[in-house]
């Protein structure tokens, strides 16, 4: 992955990552220290079409990508479906 793009973590495609970086959410370091409240907020916003995503683990998943922690975070997303 690039660094810093919001697609390494599961659950985001390009319109999500287009409108996490439209409400000020461009980094791995800023998604890891955004409240899973804000990122639904966002997603809640942008209409029905994101209904079915689940942010809940994306800060966590953020975080081990701006550490470089590639192992870890690619056997934690093996555990997940969609990013939940």
């Amino acid at each position: 992955w690039q660094q810093n793009d919001l697609k390494a973590i599961e659950g985001i495609g390009p319109k999500i990552a287009e409108l996490l970086n439209n409400s000020g959410i461009n980094t791995w370091d800023e998604l890891a220290k955004s409240d899973v409240s804000k990122i639904q907020s966002i997603l809640d916003n942008a209409g029905g079409r994101y209904k079915l995503s689940d942010p809940g683990t994306w800060p966590k998943q953020a975080q081990m990508a701006a550490d470089g922690k590639w192992d870890e975070l690619e056997a934690y997303q093996d555990t997940l479906d969609g990013g939940k």
